[in-house]
């Protein structure tokens, strides 16, 4: 059985990249993580007796850990999903996305090289790094602008999407210049189970069902392109097995909502399903708008739609259902991923003058 390497495979996109992958038993899935804040390995409890998994805790800038697993695994592949993700969070702490992201992202891309240039002529032909970034390193549209594609500027306005933008071009200039085999992947805003509660939809679920206020960024206008995390999963393995090498591909759903229609949606569904006294829009209350918050993503799934026969399965109705029926079946999931590190509050208060 082949190996794969999954960098961040304990995180949200790459926990359900790595279950996906194990419960198909196409490769032995070697997941490598360092279990910051975000990446747990709770999120891998249905896959981890499994004879396929390894899991190596080490982070992805440590270069002798990445050259011996490379050379203990000989991969035919590396997805590399790990990432600092939240744009908060680089708001108030962007060194630690500049590490992780960026030299991370460097140091990955040198020893899968080095591993890459010692590997036969089938094997060479036949290796991919498959690099997982955001729509976010394209900046921001307005309402009447076209969704992103693959020919976008890259216009990033945090922390987290400048380190991201500067990820992937490292990834393209690695195959450009030394003829890496690498796949570049842009996906929009993801949502699903098992995603770190800091996020806009887990966040507020867990703060209606606990009674609190429930705070929407300024108007709570912004629009983003919500593609289900099982969908994007897809996307991947249909990049990993078929995606042409040292093309960028755009990853979205086209199920554009406003962060408060989503908000609302999930009050509405709660109300269903977890009722109380009172509605629970009731508590949204909106609070300063974030730093250089974008106002609106969208994406132009073409190439990926036309090439590789991708297609979201789940629509957003849908996919947010499932995804708040999950939340309200595993409390102890949440409190145990939370761990007293992180209970809600607002981040993102560094950037405010």
């Amino acid at each position: 059985m082949d190996s794969v390497i999954v960098t961040g495979g304990a995180g949200f996109i790459g926990s359900a990249l790595v279950r996906r992958l194990v419960a198909e038993e196409r490769y032995r899935v070697v997941v490598v993580d360092a279990l910051t804040y975000a990446g747990n390995l709770a999120s891998l409890h249905t896959v981890l007796g499994s004879p396929s998994l390894v899991f190596r805790r080490h982070d992805v800038a440590d270069a002798q850990a990445v050259r011996a697993l490379l050379s203990e695994f000989q991969p035919r592949a590396v997805l590399h999903l790990a990432a600092e993700s939240h744009v908060d969070r680089s708001i108030d702490g962007p060194a630690a996305f500049l590490q992780t992201n960026m030299v991370g992202t460097f140091t990955l891309l040198q020893e899968a090289l080095a591993h890459w240039r010692t590997l036969g002529p089938i094997e060479a032909m036949n290796f991919r790094f498959l690099h997982v970034s955001t729509d976010e390193v394209f900046g921001s549209l307005e309402l009447a602008d076209a969704p992103f594609n693959e020919q976008s500027a890259y216009r990033p306005n945090s922390p987290y999407a400048a380190t991201k933008a500067g990820a992937d071009h490292l990834v393209r200039a690695w195959h450009a210049t030394y003829g890496l085999p690498c796949v570049l992947a842009n996906g929009s805003n993801n949502y699903g189970p098992y995603q770190y509660p800091e996020k806009l939809i887990p966040l507020t679920i867990r703060r209606a069902v606990a009674g609190e206020s429930l705070a929407v960024y300024g108007t709570g206008e912004n629009i983003r392109d919500w593609l289900h995390v099982d969908d994007h999963v897809d996307a991947l393995l249909a990049l990993l097995d078929r995606g042409r090498i040292g093309e960028t591909y755009c990853v979205g759903a086209g199920a554009e909502r406003t962060n408060i229609d989503v908000v609302r949606s999930v009050c509405a569904l709660l109300d269903e399903l977890r009722p109380v006294h009172r509605a629970h829009a009731s508590a949204i209350t909106f609070v300063e708008d974030r730093p250089g918050h974008d106002y609106r993503y969208a994406m132009d799934a073409s190439r990926i739609r036309n090439q590789l026969q991708w297609r979201p399965r789940h629509s957003f109705g849908e996919g947010l259902r499932a995804t708040v029926e999950w939340y309200l079946a595993n409390p102890l999931w949440t409190e145990h991923v939370l761990s007293g590190s992180y209970r809600g509050e607002r981040l993102g208060l560094a950037g405010s003058r």
